[in-house]
């Protein structure tokens, strides 16, 4: 039975990683990249880029993977690509600013990251995020 890497990435969320880690390392594989390292270039990018709230993790892991699977396209074309997945998201919902997506959620920016309990995923929204820009990351790359 195939794993859908949504799911994957949602549990990895779930277990604690932040929104990059989840999204980039779900599909890392796919990409040609190997889940390890990618896990470790993803971990500054959480909380809206070391939870400065500013572009959303789940975003980031999204472009980390686009570029990754797309090698053969010059700056222009993955900077077109990468707008276009951006300007998805966004559609979607409403932004792809971290501090914009939890906006009414209390959040700060401070660099030590929240206690990851119940709580905190009662009233998060991440993992639909997540769980989209893994999907949309799937659709838009040639390699996975």
């Amino acid at each position: 039975m195939q794993v859908d890497v949504a799911d994957s990435a949602a549990k990895m969320f779930g277990s604690g990683y932040n929104c990059a880690q989840s999204v980039a390392t779900a599909l890392a594989e796919k990409a040609g990249l190997e889940p390890e390292r990618m896990l470790a270039l993803s971990a500054p990018f959480g909380g809206g880029v070391a939870r400065t709230r500013n572009v959303c993790g789940a975003v980031s892991g999204m472009l980390m993977i686009l570029g990754a699977a797309h090698p053969d396209l010059n700056k222009a074309e993955i900077y077109a690509l990468s707008r276009e997945a951006m300007e998805r998201f966004a559609s979607e919902f409403g932004s792809v600013i971290c501090a914009e997506l939890l906006a009414g959620i209390e959040s700060d920016s401070s660099p030590v990251p929240s206690e990851r309990t119940k709580e905190y995923y009662a009233v998060r929204p991440c993992e639909k995020f997540i769980r989209f820009a893994v999907k949309l990351a799937e659709s838009m790359c040639k390699t996975i």
